[in-house]
C-alpha cells in the first residue's frame, strides 16, 4: 500500500475510534442529570472554555491542541493538508489541492461515521436493560415543549442505568481510545517536511496581534451582520443534543433510544454535507440557505405542537433527520459564504466563526438549566428569523456589486465549504 494513503488512512481509523468515545458520551451528557440541568451546565462550561480559546489559537496550533469535533476542519487542515500531501504532491506532480480533495473525501468517509458507532454502542449496552417501564400518561404531557426542567423533574423519566452497564461502557470507550493511541504510534510513518528548500515557516504572529486581528475584523459591517449565522449553527446544535435528547426522546421513550436518534442526526448531516457541498455549484447559496431555513422553521413549529408518545416510534428519528439536513446547510455553506467574502482575511473568519458560534452554544446551554422547552423553541424561531434577515441584506448589497466577491462565487465550485463541514 502506498505510504501516503496508509498514512490517511491510519489517521482516519485513529479520529475513527478517539470520536466513537467522545461523540457517544457527549450525546449522553444532557441527559444524565446528578441535578436539574447539570449535564447542560457542564456543556456550557466547555463551550466557554472553547469561546476564550477561538479568537487566540492559529489554524495549525488548534490542530495539535484543539479536541473539540466541531474544529474538525482545522483538524483536517492541519493533518491532511499539511506534510502529508504536500509530500504526496510533490512526488507525483499533482496540484496541492486536488491531493487534498482527493483524501479529504477518504477522511471524512470514515471519520464522520464516529457519531453512528459511539451512538450505537451506548445504546445497545443500555439497551440490555430498559431504565423505564410504561410511562404514566399524565408524565406524557410534561414531555416536549410543554417540559420545564427546573419546574418538573421526572423521577422515571432520566433514571440512571445500572453501575454495571454504565462501567461497561465506559470501558468499551476507554478501550476505543486507547485503540487509537495503539493503532497511530505502531502504524503511522514519519513523514519528512515537504517545504521547499529554502521556504521556512512563518513565525506565528504575538497573542495580542492574533487575538487582535480577530476581533478588527468587526469593523466590517457584513461579518456584524453574519455574526448571527454561526449562533444560529450554535443554538440549534445545543437544542437537540441538550433538549430534543432529554425532554423528548429520554422522557417519552427512555435513555437507551438517545443513541439511535443520534445516529439519525449524524448520518443525515454527513450525507447531506456532501450532497449541498456538490449541489451548492448548480444552485448557488442562497436555494441552499432558503431550504435549511424552511426546514427549520417547519421542525421548530411541529415540535411546538408534538406531544411526544411512545406509540408514535418513527417521529421520534425523523425530526433529527431533517435537522441533520438544515444543519449540514449550516455547517457547508456557511462556511463557504465566509470563506468567500472574507477572502483576503480567511484566518480572522473562520476564527471569528467559530468564536460565535461557540457562544452561542454557551448561551443555548447556559439557558437550559431554566427556561421550559417552549420559550427555547421560541428563542430558536428568533434567531433563526434574525439570521436569514442578516443574510438576505449582505446578499443583497453584495450582489449589487457587479464585482462583489459573492458574485464571484456563485460561478465557482462551492466545494470549500464541504471541506470545513464537521460530524
Amino acid at each position: 500500500m502506498e505510504g501516503n494513503l496508509k498514512n490517511v488512512l491510519v489517521l482516519s481509523f485513529g479520529f475513527l475510534l478517539l470520536f466513537t468515545a467522545y461523540g457517544g458520551l457527549q450525546s449522553l451528557q444532557p441527559v444524565q442529570r446528578g441535578g436539574p440541568g447539570r449535564g447542560s451546565a457542564q456543556h456550557a462550561l466547555r463551550r466557554h472554555a472553547a469561546v476564550l480559546h477561538v479568537p487566540a489559537a492559529r489554524p495549525h496550533r488548534e490542530a495539535r491542541l484543539q479536541v473539540d469535533p466541531r474544529a474538525r476542519h482545522v483538524l483536517l487542515r492541519g493533518l491532511l493538508a499539511g506534510q502529508l500531501l504536500r509530500q504526496l504532491a510533490r512526488k507525483t506532480g499533482q496540484v496541492g489541492k486536488d491531493v487534498v480533495s482527493q483524501y479529504f473525501g477518504i477522511f471524512f468517509l470514515i471519520f464522520q461515521s464516529s457519531g453512528v458507532w459511539g451512538n450505537l454502542i451506548s445504546s445497545l449496552v443500555f439497551g440490555q436493560m430498559p431504565t423505564q417501564g410504561t410511562i404514566p400518561e399524565e408524565q406524557l404531557q410534561a414531555c416536549g415543549a410543554s417540559d420545564c426542567l427546573m419546574a418538573t423533574v421526572s423521577a422515571n423519566s432520566t433514571n440512571r442505568p445500572s453501575q454495571d452497564l454504565i462501567y461497561t461502557l465506559l470501558g468499551i470507550y476507554t478501550g476505543c481510545g486507547f485503540l487509537a493511541v495503539l493503532l497511530m504510534a505502531v502504524f503511522l510513518e514519519p513523514v519528512r517536511d515537504a517545504q521547499p528548500e529554502g521556504e521556512d515557516e512563518k513565525q506565528a504572529p504575538p497573542f495580542w496581534s492574533t487575538l487582535l486581528s480577530t476581533f478588527k475584523l468587526l469593523r466590517d459591517k457584513r461579518l456584524r451582520l453574519l455574526i448571527l449565522l454561526p449562533m444560529l449553527s450554535g443554538f440549534e446544535q445545543a437544542f437537540l443534543s441538550g433538549d430534543y435528547t432529554r425532554s423528548y426522546t429520554t422522557c417519552a421513550l427512555g435513555i437507551q433510544f438517545v443513541g439511535y436518534v443520534m445516529i439519525c442526526f449524524g448520518a443525515a448531516d454527513a450525507l447531506c454535507s456532501v450532497l449541498f457541498g456538490r449541489l451548492a455549484r448548480h444552485t448557488g447559496r442562497t436555494v441552499l440557505f432558503a431550504l435549511g431555513a424552511v426546514t427549520q422553521l417547519a421542525c421548530i413549529i411541529a415540535l411546538l405542537l408534538w406531544k411526544p408518545h411512545p406509540s408514535q416510534l418513527p417521529v421520534f428519528f425523523v425530526f433529527p433527520s431533517l435537522w441533520g439536513m438544515a444543519d449540514a446547510v449550516w455547517q457547508t455553506q456557511n462556511n463557504a459564504l465566509f470563506g468567500v467574502l472574507f477572502e483576503k482575511n480567511k484566518e480572522a473568519a473562520f476564527a471569528n466563526y467559530r468564536l460565535w458560534e461557540a457562544l452561542g452554544f454557551v448561551i443555548a446551554f447556559g439557558y437550559s438549566t431554566f427556561l421550559c422547552v417552549s420559550v427555547k423553541l421560541y428563542v430558536l424561531l428568533g434567531v433563526l428569523s434574525a439570521a436569514m434577515a442578516a443574510y438576505g441584506a449582505v446578499e443583497y448589497t453584495e450582489s449589487r456589486k457587479a464585482d462583489g466577491p459573492l458574485a464571484a462565487g456563485r460561478t465557482k465550485p462551492a466545494e470549500d465549504g464541504a471541506t470545513q463541514t464537521k460530524l
